[in-house]
């Protein structure tokens, strides 16, 4: 005889733990188990901002919310304004976890610690009585009248009334398998939130060299964005180009990573204004080299000297700075173009484009049209949103909504 619960997540991490403490939570005494796959749970919410998890961000209005997820923001708008970021925050605080906001609207535990996050999760499962099996993957998903019956890698089975398939991204095969397996249509993995790799001798020994705003374009495409723009030691990154991977993730993906990006490192301040600000510093100071820096830009140093050097401008006094050259230096400060060579990860950020087709998913229960009985949350879908807590927050919306409905549907 299989194993009998009434709400099975699968996956631990938090879309799984946080529909199962939801379901929990509503039907006291039922029985509600979490099956994770490896030896360890939360994983993600561990090393997210740095090992400070950003929770969410401090976006309340639900519309607006909405217009950070490249894919999803339709879907997203009536199960933000059931859960939104508000909701989000006092559930959190409600239970002693303190969090502070910071200047780009991302929030953070005011402990600066994941450890703070998972201990809350895990306090809150172990209270509403959920139960976490380690080291269960789930091999098979099977319909038995009103009844899911799981497969587990040890051959085990479970039945259940209710399945949350909360696996993470469909990149790691399971989730695509399960889902595909039970006839829902999936679409493909791409990565989402990639830095973009640059051998440009501009950037060579600037790692850490920051210009805000920026604003970054690729050619060809309608892929655009301003913010931050941050030197690594493999090329960009910074919230400017992340958003460009995120919106552009299908796409970059069908050029192999291998296109042109364009930096304005004036943040859209305008080639005329450029010159008169080079004009400005001509006047002031006619004996200082142009390569020492320039006022009234927020331009550092370092970055600077590679772009008047790329402007074929070397032992220049702004005095003597001809037309050519100051044309070619406003090209640099403008319309800088790097060739990208490749991607790398965002820190220990791994998200994906890609999922579960939004289609067949009734957004006002986050069950399956398919399968009743079939919940689905967090990155198995085919949502994804750019960096600052969104992706946390759409795994949080959706997994409430799945537990409630789940639990509503038992009663």
């Amino acid at each position: 005889m299989p194993a009998s619960y009434d709400f099975v997540a699968i996956g631990g991490g938090a879309a799984g733990f946080f529909g199962a403490i939801s379901y929990a939570q509503a039907r006291p005494g039922s029985r509600v188990v979490i099956l994770e796959k490896t030896g360890s749970v939360l994983g993600k919410v561990k090393i997210s901002g740095g090992g400070r998890c950003n929770v969410t961000h401090a976006c309340f209005d639900p519309r607006t919310l909405t217009t950070h997820y490249p894919r999803g923001e339709k879907s997203l708008i009536g199960a933000f304004h059931r859960w939104s970021a508000v909701d989000t925050v006092e559930w959190f605080e409600h239970r002693g976890v303190k969090l502070k906001t910071e200047s780009d609207g991302r929030i953070f535990p005011v402990t600066d610690s994941s450890e703070t996050i998972i201990d809350c999760l895990r306090s809150e499962a172990e209270d509403a009585g959920v139960e976490i099996l380690f080291r269960t993957g789930v091999e098979l998903i099977g319909q038995e009248g009103e009844t899911l019956v799981l497969t587990l890698s040890d051959e085990t089975q479970i039945a259940t009334p209710a399945v949350l398939l909360a696996t993470g991204g469909v990149r790691n095969g399971s989730g695509q398998r399960l889902a595909g397996g039970l006839g829902h249509e999936v679409i493909p993995a791409a990565p989402s939130l990639f830095t973009f790799s640059s051998n440009d001798p501009r950037l060579e020994e600037l790692a850490g060299v920051s210009v805000s705003p920026v604003k970054a374009a690729i050619p060809g495409t309608s892929l655009r964005s301003t913010g931050p723009c941050l030197v690594t030691h493999w090329g960009l990154s910074g919230p400017a180009i992340l958003k460009l991977s995120a919106w552009g993730a299908r796409e970059l993906a069908e050029r192999g990573y291998r296109f042109e990006v364009v930096i304005d490192w004036t943040g859209g301040a305008g080639v005329e204004a450029v010159e008169d600000l080079l004009q400005a510093n001509r006047d002031a100071s006619p004996k200082k080299q142009v390569g020492t820096g320039i006022e009234g830009l927020s331009i550092p140093v370092r970055l600077w000297q590679r772009l008047v050097k790329a402007a074929g401008i070397e032992a220049v006094t702004w005095a003597n700075l001809s037309k050519p050259l100051r044309r070619a230096l406003v090209n640099q400060l403008t319309a800088s173009k790097f060739e990208v060579t490749g991607k790398s990860m965002n820190k220990e950020e791994f998200v994906t484009a890609g999922g579960v087709h939004l289609k067949e998913v009734n957004f006002k229960t986050m069950e399956s049209r398919r399968i009743p009985g079939l919940y689905f949350a967090g990155e198995v879908l085919d949502i994804d949103g750019v960096t600052g807590g969104f992706n946390f927050q759409a795994a949080w919306t959706t997994s409430r909504i799945a537990g409630e409905s789940a639990a509503a549907r038992a009663e």
